[in-house]
């Protein structure tokens, strides 16, 4: 069982106002009539010593101006994922965060870039990626926002965030499969909560798995990974605990409503999960009151192990409907 973790209950909200609604086109007028402005002020050369306008796998952390944005961050992040830090002198989380994302972007070798923008000198690009506070970090891909958070974040979870966004980007954006071949990336640390509870679970210890993955639900509660994971694990020990007669008595009886579900599981469990779904459907179809919403809640349950979209769960929903309506 394995559980890719990110930060997604701290960046689900701006992530959402940023995905597939910002024209990052919108600088790209400016940055083309440079006559009708002043001129840029000097970059000043990457963390390694590249200079301005270099390849990214040479320089991995750069310095963006309005003017510059469109080719160091919009056409850029066509090749490879592009790390946009908003901040300012004043800022006192920035001095915490930018000298993470810096040392983190140069261990990338190139697997992705750092585009440093100071949004008092630059607040054309705050107010395009409708910034309310800062530091605010946007992660660029294919030429659109696929991600952002703002504040100052541990270390370990801008690790977890950046290794996330790597692997759902490798097959899209050339420079990061170019980058990890040269041994370039970012290592994504084992989360020990996590850990603890795989290792339970993988030597039988159903309750114990159970007890840490809801721990770890008391103090996250929009964790995905660990909701997930807690349904495996509560199917599983159900399972186990039908046996292997389960299928039997249910038959045997079809009026024993706990038959049925252990039976149900059991199905699901030896890969007939429409076998499982029909028998409960058929239970809500001949109960009602107390045992027919036992039967349903426990479909449900069922159908959160599967993707939303398999065309098994996809039917038995509307068998379901069927049965209730």
């Amino acid at each position: 069982m394995t559980h890719p973790r990110g930060s997604a209950s701290k960046t689900a909200a701006l992530s959402a106002a940023l995905s597939g609604a910002v024209d990052l086109s919108a600088l790209k007028a400016r940055a083309e009539a440079p006559q009708k402005q002043p001129p840029a002020p000097p970059r000043a050369p990457s963390a390694d010593g590249a200079a301005p306008g270099a390849p990214a796998t040479a320089g991995a952390v750069i310095d963006v101006t309005e003017a510059t944005f469109q080719a160091d961050v919009v056409e850029r992040s066509l090749q490879q994922l592009v790390v946009v830090d908003l901040w300012a002198e004043w800022c006192g989380p920035c001095k915490q965060l930018s000298p993470v994302l810096e040392r983190l972007a140069a261990e990338s070798g190139g697997a992705w870039v750092l585009a440093k923008v100071d949004v008092d000198a630059n607040p054309r690009i705050a107010q395009l990626f409708g910034a309310q506070s800062i530091p605010t970090v946007i992660a660029i891909g294919g030429g659109q926002p696929v991600d952002a958070f703002s504040g100052a974040l541990p270390e370990p979870e801008i690790r977890k965030w950046l290794g996330s966004l790597l692997d759902a980007l490798r097959d899209r954006l050339p420079g990061i499969k170019a980058a990890e071949q040269n041994g370039g990336g970012v290592e994504v640390p084992e989360d020990p909560r996590f850990t603890e509870a795989e290792e339970a679970f993988e030597r039988g210890d159903f309750a114990a798995a159970q007890a840490a993955y809801e721990r770890i639900l008391d103090v996250e509660p929009a964790n995905e990974e660990a909701k997930t994971a807690l349904a495996q694990v509560k199917f599983t020990a159900r399972a186990e605990a039908a046996g292997p007669d389960a299928i039997a008595k249910a038959d045997a009886d079809p009026a024993d409503l706990d038959a049925q579900l252990a039976a149900a599981d059991l199905e699901v469990a030896g890969q007939q999960p429409e076998a499982g779904f029909a028998r409960l459907i058929a239970a809500v179809r001949r109960t009602a009151g107390d045992d027919r919403n036992k039967a349903r809640e426990h479909l449900v349950a069922l159908f959160e192990l599967f993707d939303s979209a398999d065309e098994r769960v996809m039917k038995a929903r509307r068998d379901l409907a069927s049965a209730l309506y």
